[in-house]
């Protein structure tokens, strides 16, 4: 039983030292999304946490849940803005989003 109990902290250990390099690596990156607007910057539709997740894995590769995603309301004017990721218990990352014309 302790041994398991110590496999089972050294794997918490590994994922959690896994998900803060990430949070570390999304810290740095801004994501573009590119979108058709109106006037003033009023976007046709809106950005949801799903069109985040599919620019960030096609510009970088790195896969995150789109449910770890922390999207009040879905974005519908052009512009930057930060969205935070929730990676771990208490690790968690905010990607810049730029939203284009």
């Amino acid at each position: 039983l302790e041994k398991q109990k110590a496999i089972a902290e050294e794997k918490k250990a590994e994922e959690k030292k896994a998900a803060e390099e990430k949070a570390e690596e999304l810290n740095k990156i801004t994501v573009e999304v590119k979108t058709k607007a109106g006037e003033g910057g009023r976007l046709f539709g809106s950005i949801t946490s799903k069109d985040i997740c599919d620019a960030l894995k096609e510009q970088t590769g790195i896969a995150v849940d789109k449910k770890n995603m922390v999207l009040e309301n879905p974005i519908k004017q052009a512009g930057e803005y930060t969205v935070e990721i929730k990676l771990y218990h208490e690790v968690k990352a905010n990607l810049k989003v730029k939203i284009t014309v």
